[in-house]
Order: C-alpha cells, then structure tokens, then sequence
C-alpha cells in the first residue's frame, strides 16, 4: 500500500470528530429536554402560585364584603351625634347608616328616615331624650339601637 492511494473499504478510519457525533447529538437532546422541562415547571408552578394568590384575594373580598354588608342580615354602621351632652335650646346632628334594611323609623318621631349606609339629620331635643333607630328588612326581622343626648 502506497501513501498516496487514498484509503477505501473497511481500511478507512472515521475522524474522531465525527466518532462523537452520536453521543453529541444524544447530549444535545438531552439538554434540550431538561431545558424545556425547567421551564415548564417554572411555568406550572408560577401557574399555581398566581391561582393560590387569586384564590386568597377573593376570600379576602369575600371576607371584606361580609364584613360590611353583613350575609343578609340588618346591621346598624353607625348611630351617633356630634355631641352627646347639650344646653336647652342647642341642637347637634344624629347620623346613622343601616345595611339589608327596607325600612328605618325612628322615636320620637324628628325626621323621615331612610336606609341609608350614612345619613345626618339635626335634632333640638328640649329635655334629656334616647332617640331609638329601627330597621325593618320587609321579611318581618327588625333590629334597634338607641342613643342618648342629655340635655343639662
């Protein structure tokens, strides 16, 4: 054999580059699989933290909205007056505010009340009076609450 007849047959040698070939190639997709696993892990678990963090925003409104507008039943938010101790003659603003109600009245009779979640109306009372605020839902529940403005 000469040293310028080119190789041919099963003489001929693969260069060491393309021997690795198949390996390479196997690591390349292996790679590329762990790749694309990481992300869509990432992906799920990022999906599964923002459906947790939703899911604790709408018990938290939830919460918040019970909170205020109560689950049906009356609830008084407020009743009470500017100032609680007067001279005759004086006069100071009553202010309530009622959620889940029909109706309000009050006694004595000083104003036509409305439900309303905060309402202010002025009162002159001539002795010591407890004003009572009543509210009706039109399905026979009612709730009250009272206040006393003195008068010295």
């Amino acid at each position: 054999m000469s040293l310028t007849q080119p190789v041919s047959g099963p003489e001929r040698k693969r260069p060491f580059v393309r021997s690795l070939l198949p390996y390479t190639t196997v690591a390349m997709i292996l790679a590329a699989l762990y790749v694309a696993w990481t992300f869509y892990s990432r992906h799920e678990a990022n999906r599964r933290a923002e459906e947790a963090l939703e899911n604790k925003r709408e018990e938290e409104n939830k919460r918040i909205v019970d909170e205020v507008y109560g689950s049906g039943e009356i609830k008084f938010t407020d009743l009470s007056a500017d100032v609680g101790a007067l001279s005759p003659g004086e006069t100071t603003q009553l202010c309530y505010g009622v959620l889940n109600a029909k109706t309000v009245k009050i006694d004595p009779p000083v104003a036509q009340l409305k439900p309303t979640y905060h309402h202010c109306f002025e009162v002159a009372p001539k002795k010591t009076t407890t004003y009572t605020v009543t509210a009706e839902d039109g399905a026979g529940h009612s709730k009250s609450e009272s206040l006393t403005i003195q008068v010295k």
